[in-house]
């Protein structure tokens, strides 16, 4: 699977753990920055991630930040993009069943390297179920497309 990612300073570090560790997998990593400690803008990096998921480019992708909330507003702000903030394993796993989350954000300062990893793979590896979700996936897709 080809994974777009992205961060800003505060998450640096982690988006380079989490980016190996998808190498290691297997999977194609699309690195959309930033790349170092300098102090960035997370809005560029978010709208990049989310831009190359709806332009297929990428099949998903994570945004990081200190918080994880900046970048998850960002990349939410591209339409096509369902963006989930998950911070305990069961919330990546239930965005992905019941909301076909294609884009995750994770915030550097609320989980560890290994808490992240756990997410990631658990986001990852989890298909979306569909059937009464689909309905209401279908129901927010339909909206951002009157607007």
């Amino acid at each position: 699977m080809k994974i777009a990612i992205g961060c800003d300073h505060g998450a640096y570090h982690l988006k380079e753990t989490v980016k190996q560790h998808l190498l290691d997998l297997g999977h194609s990593v699309c690195d959309v920055g930033c790349y170092s400690l300098d102090s960035v803008d997370y809005p560029e990096y978010a709208f990049k991630v989310g831009e190359a998921v709806v332009s297929d480019e990428a099949d998903r992708g994570i945004v990081l930040c200190t918080t994880g909330i900046g970048v998850s507003i960002c990349a939410n702000k591209v339409k096509g993009v369902r963006c989930a903030l998950c911070t305990f394993p069961q919330q990546a796993k239930m965005t992905r069943m019941h909301n076909d989350a294609n884009v995750l954000a994770l915030g550097a300062g609320y989980v560890s390297d290994n808490l992240a990893l756990e997410i990631v793979d658990i986001w990852m590896n989890t298909e979306f179920e569909g059937g009464r979700h689909a309905r209401r996936v279908n129901q927010i897709s339909d909206y951002e497309n009157r607007t």
